[in-house]
């Protein structure tokens, strides 16, 4: 999911962080795709998960704001379809029977949620179904507040960037269920994600967390993650491996058919 603050390296992506999709699938569960049924993957990234649930029977398109991740999907899976569209303002040619969207809200700002859960509930057919998970209050906020600390420590100054939308399931009810859906189901967990290798961290921080940086010169940029790490080593790296502190929110939800 490509936004103004953030652009993607796919190869980065689908190399080293393919746990972003991976832990989707447990939300195949839930969503319960059946045979014949249309499903939207919104912010379907490198199309792994719309092609999870094509298994399934179902008729699953997916659509992404990155065009470079959605040439992958074509070329990964042409069976499908794929689309460049945007979270916030896409249009489908007909009603679908569910949307699914994984890791992907929390990159929208927050004023421009209410954009999204309106576009997601035109989208689909009256009863239809939205399963979401997305990062929930606190996700990441130790690498979040070593990273604040650490540009002050070396005299960077405050970051440009908006912050994530993280958050509680109390507020993202309350959103959903103002745009016309009724909320069947929301849960705010931990989830400790091992990120690869002795360079996991910076990895993760230039894959994810870039825009924090991106003001600051390349050879600062490395200094400063340098200093992130030795600031939570003693927290979050245990056995040869960094342990990034994810928190999820995990959402389903019924389109009404009077708002």
């Amino acid at each position: 999911m490509n936004t103004p603050e953030q652009t993607w390296n796919t190869d980065l992506y689908r190399d080293r962080h393919s746990f972003v999709w991976q832990y989707g699938e447990a939300l195949l569960d839930l969503l319960n795709p059946q045979p014949g049924e249309r499903i939207l993957d919104l912010g379907c990234g490198l199309g792994q998960l719309t092609a999870e649930v094509a298994k399934t029977g179902a008729i699953a398109q997916g659509i992404d704001a990155d065009a470079a991740m959605i040439e992958q999907a074509r070329e990964a899976f042409p069976e499908l379809a794929f689309e460049v569209a945007d979270a916030r303002t896409f249009e489908l040619s007909e009603p679908v029977d569910a949307v699914l969207s994984n890791a992907v809200l929390h990159w929208i700002p927050e004023a421009e949620q209410r954009a999204v859960a309106q576009r997601i509930w035109a989208a689909l057919k009256p009863g239809g179904q939205l399963v979401l998970e997305m990062g929930g209050k606190g996700c990441v906020q130790s690498i979040l507040d070593a990273i604040l600390i650490c540009r002050q420590h070396l005299g960077c100054g405050e970051p440009a960037a908006a912050p994530w939308y993280f958050p509680s399931v109390g507020a993202h009810a309350s959103l959903l269920e103002s745009c016309g859906f009724e909320v069947s189901l929301g849960a705010l967990f931990d989830r400790p994600t091992p990120l690869e290798g002795e360079t996991g961290l910076a990895s993760w921080i230039l894959m994810f967390a870039g825009r924090y940086l991106i003001d600051l010169p390349e050879a600062q940029q490395g200094v400063v993650i340098e200093e992130v790490a030795d600031w939570l080593r003693s927290s979050m790296y245990r056995e040869g491996a960094w342990i990034a502190d994810y928190r999820r929110l995990r959402m389903a939800a019924v389109k009404q058919t009077v708002v």
